[in-house]
């Protein structure tokens, strides 16, 4: 088993010709930067001879535990992608640390982050998940970083839902592509709590298939510059808030008129759903009829024009010869 141990930092360092005269102690006191990535290291002994540690990286390697990071109290960026982390534990010595490098771990609950209050970045990509399960977020943790974290980084987490985000005010950047997230208005609410956010990617959320997707958030984040890293142009945002308002003050219009009743709406009622009539008339009955006056006497056949004017006395020569 690999352990990092100052004996191999010592074995590693690269010390200059003009630092060689110094104890190995000595050396560790000033090392700020160290590089330990993909040595097949399990476990992390005591660092604290290495008091000025500000940038650690130990990605692509075996490690499980971090508890022993805590005598590092001066790191200001931890790399730690692609170990065997399961959860976060006794970080709360590292109160100085500002990006937090997580992705490719085993990590099923963001928890134990509480007393890093000068966190700005968090990278937690690609989790390792067992099946059917998702990333999951401690309310405490979010709350600790509400202040502070400016980008996060949650892709690929099988991710259904970000309210629990909805604290993190000051974010500026999120990345959240390639999860499940379908439902835009509760991406919606959360962004309208997001006053600083300056790019956001969600590509290869269902969310993404929506009708006017794009428009519906560029509208609401107004701070946004980039969308699933396509840049927004200011002059296509004053346009789609435009139509945006003119689309929505004429369905608000429309909704009065119904309201009021001022719309008449057109009916189609379908045929088998017309009336019939009991029985049907011929046509041919009616040929032939003429409509009975009774104001010129019984009959079946009402007089004809002529003969109804020379009964009232029109005098002669006022009838036309065509008569």
């Amino acid at each position: 088993m690999v352990r990092l141990t100052v004996d191999l930092i010592a074995k590693y360092s690269n010390r200059s010709k003009n630092n060689r005269h110094q104890s190995l102690p000595q050396y560790l006191k000033k090392v700020t930067h160290l590089n330990f990535s993909n040595r097949n290291i399990e476990e992390i002994d005591d660092l604290s001879m290495c008091r000025n540690l500000s940038v650690l990286y130990l990605y692509d390697n075996q490690i499980k535990h971090l508890s022993k990071l805590a005598c590092a109290s001066n790191l200001t960026h931890l790399y730690m992608q692609n170990n065997n982390i399961t959860c976060l534990e006794d970080l709360s010595a590292l109160t100085k640390l500002t990006k937090l490098y997580l992705g490719g771990n085993s990590i099923t609950v963001l928890a134990g982050l509480e007393d890093l209050t000068e966190l700005k970045e968090l990278h937690v990509e690609g989790q390792r998940l067992p099946q059917g399960e998702r990333l999951l977020f401690d309310p405490r943790t979010i709350y600790s970083l509400a202040e502070s974290l400016s980008v996060l980084n949650i892709n690929n987490n099988n991710i259904d839902d970000i309210r629990d985000l909805a604290p993190l005010t000051k974010l500026s950047h999120l990345y959240a592509a390639d999860n499940q997230l379908s439902d835009i208005e509760h991406v919606e609410a959360v962004c309208a709590q997001w006053p600083e956010l300056v790019r956001m990617d969600l590509s290869g959320n269902p969310i993404c298939q929506l009708p006017k997707y794009r428009d519906r958030l560029i509208t609401m984040c107004k701070t946004l510059e980039d969308l699933d890293g396509k840049a927004i142009n200011e002059l296509s945002r004053q346009f789609i808030i435009k139509w945006m308002a003119s689309k929505k003050a004429k369905n608000k219009l429309k909704d009065e008129r119904i309201m009021t009743g001022q719309i008449m709406y057109h009916i189609e009622v379908p045929i088998h759903e017309i009336p019939q009539c009991s029985s049907v008339v011929p046509y041919t009955s009616f040929r032939g009829r003429r409509k009975a006056d009774p104001s010129l006497g019984a009959g079946p056949m009402a007089p004809s024009l002529k003969t109804r004017l020379t009964a009232q006395k029109v005098p002669p020569g006022v009838l036309g010869h065509g008569m």
